[in-house]
């Protein structure tokens, strides 16, 4: 056989090999390979009421400690409500007190005083009246004496019962028991009104409710801002995730916590996150009126979670290619 026709059978048997290599190539699946973003749920964080804004202390990519000073508004008005409600409160604090005090010192003393007289008096005509009955026996008294000397005996008794009354009610509170209870009333009340004014005065200065960078700050010094209007936008870690979207033909190989992997730009290597949400109804992307031809165009929204050292890599609106993790052997 001639060089030539040894060059074309060659040339033949290398396109034949190359031919089936193609084929085998092209025939075999690649890795399952899912598109998607990461994602992320701020946190806006707004005051309860209505004020002037006075200081904002953070700036737009600080990061924040939980309890950290956010912003802060004018609280003229709350702190004098809270001292004005401080002041009623101790006024029928006052009130209520004195309802239930007794008499004053000096007045105890002088009632104590009295007792002490009357029963020194009851005792003497005590002794008295018995030392008359005795000598009226011998004849050594009148009756009329001994008559004399009982009307002063329970005289004395009776002043002595209303010194022990006196000294009694000189010792009780000074109000009634119904006046008491109004007042403690009164009290409580006053006391709810302070905690609520307290609590008024507090809401003036809004901390971070997380552990979270700042997105974005909304709003500025100087601006009256409603209740419950954004001034700061907060990005925990733990809120960022990776929205992606699997086929329909695919759907039911992706389960709650599955793991999978996460790839992208300029991404740490070895990113992982369990799915924790499967979307319970199917989408068109793009969308497209519905046949048995378009079926392959279902897919099913899935969002899953990263650790939360992970998670902090990630930037909300990268896209990301998410791959099944094979479940390992037990």
């Amino acid at each position: 056989m001639s060089p030539r026709k040894w060059l074309a059978v060659g040339g033949f048997v290398v396109i034949a090999v190359a031919g089936g290599v193609w084929w085998i190539v092209s025939q075999t699946p690649g890795p399952t390979i899912w598109q998607g973003y990461a994602e992320a749920d701020f946190v806006l964080v707004g005051p309860t009421q209505q004020g002037l804004l006075t200081q904002v202390a953070v700036q737009r990519g600080d990061s924040v400690a939980q309890g950290a000073l956010l912003f802060a508004q004018d609280a003229t008005f709350d702190s004098a409500a809270r001292d004005q409600a401080a002041q009623v409160l101790a006024g029928a604090q006052a009130q209520l007190a004195n309802l239930l005090a007794g008499g004053k010192a000096t007045e105890i003393a002088q009632a104590q005083a009295q007792l002490a007289d009357a029963q020194a008096t009851a005792t003497q005509t005590s002794t008295d009246y018995q030392r008359g009955l005795a000598l009226l026996h011998s004849g050594a008294v009148s009756k009329q004496s001994v008559d004399q000397l009982q009307a002063a005996y329970l005289s004395a008794q009776a002043k002595l019962a209303a010194a022990q009354a006196a000294l009694a009610q000189s010792q009780q509170p000074l109000g009634r028991a119904q006046e008491i209870a109004d007042q403690r009333t009164a009290v409580a009340a006053d006391q709810a009104a302070l905690t609520m004014a307290q609590w008024h005065l507090s809401q003036r200065v809004v901390s971070a409710p997380v552990a979270a960078q700042v997105a974005d700050v909304l709003a500025q010094p100087g601006e009256t801002m409603q209740a419950g209007a954004p001034v700061v936008s907060l990005l925990p870690p733990g809120n960022i995730f990776v929205r992606f979207f699997v086929p329909e033909a695919a759907a039911s190989t992706v389960h709650l916590g599955d793991e999978v992997a996460l790839h992208c730009d300029g991404c740490a290597a070895n990113l992982t996150a369990k799915i924790s949400f499967i979307s319970p109804q199917a989408e068109y992307t793009p969308p497209l009126i519905y046949s048995d031809s378009s079926k392959s165009k279902l897919v099913f929204l899935i969002e899953a979670r990263p650790s939360l050292a992970q998670a902090a890599l990630l930037n909300p609106g990268e896209p990301v290619e998410v791959q099944p993790v094979a479940a390992k052997s037990p």
